[in-house]
């Protein structure tokens, strides 16, 4: 496992449109088909790597949190599956139920995806407006596998609480870290 920050892409960028298998139901999903009214939460997540499985109940707990609020979450895999079979778009299904995910499940086999949201890592956050531009794209909190500190969503749930309150997010966003995306 490589510790990699995630590459902070410039707020303002307009979310790169895809349309992807969600492993959940085997449908093709579109970004358009699947954005909130709100705000739109763009995850890139994969099923074996341990900075996802740490924060995963966090995860659930947010995106129901907020779904209600007008914002939806969609996670998304681009990982090699040659390399890395346990992050095939089967076991992806049997994640995505196994951990009672709320939102749609994604799987980027191009990769393309995840180069165009310029993702690095896993997990990885972009949080767009109802416009569909970018105003945080940070870390989930300070917790991490083993620094026993507790997982809480604090930084990512701070920029969507002010969002929803037309507030100023703070742009002074840290970096995510986790596994680098499995590259092909």
């Amino acid at each position: 496992m490589a510790l990699t920050p995630s590459n902070m892409l410039p707020l303002g960028t307009t979310a790169p449109d895809f349309s992807l298998i969600d492993t959940k139901d085997d449908q093709i999903k579109s970004l358009n088909d699947l954005k909130g009214h709100t705000a739109t939460l763009v995850m890139f997540i994969c099923n074996h790597c341990p900075y996802v499985i740490h924060v995963n109940a966090q995860l659930v707990q947010l995106a129901n949190d907020y779904k209600e609020k007008g914002i939806n979450c969609i996670a998304i895999s681009s990982n090699d599956v040659v390399n890395y079979p346990q992050d095939g778009p089967d076991k992806m299904k049997q994640h995505a139920k196994d951990n009672h995910y709320p939102f749609p499940y994604l799987y980027d086999e191009t990769q393309d995806i995840a180069k165009a949201y310029d993702a690095a890592c896993t997990p990885d956050f972009f949080l767009f407006n109802d416009e569909l531009k970018l105003v945080y794209a940070g870390q989930l909190d300070n917790s991490r596998p083993g620094n026993d500190i507790p997982v809480t969503g604090k930084d990512l749930r701070a920029a969507m609480d002010a969002l929803l309150n037309n507030e100023t997010i703070n742009i002074n966003q840290k970096p995510s870290m986790g596994c680098n995306i499995k590259w092909k």
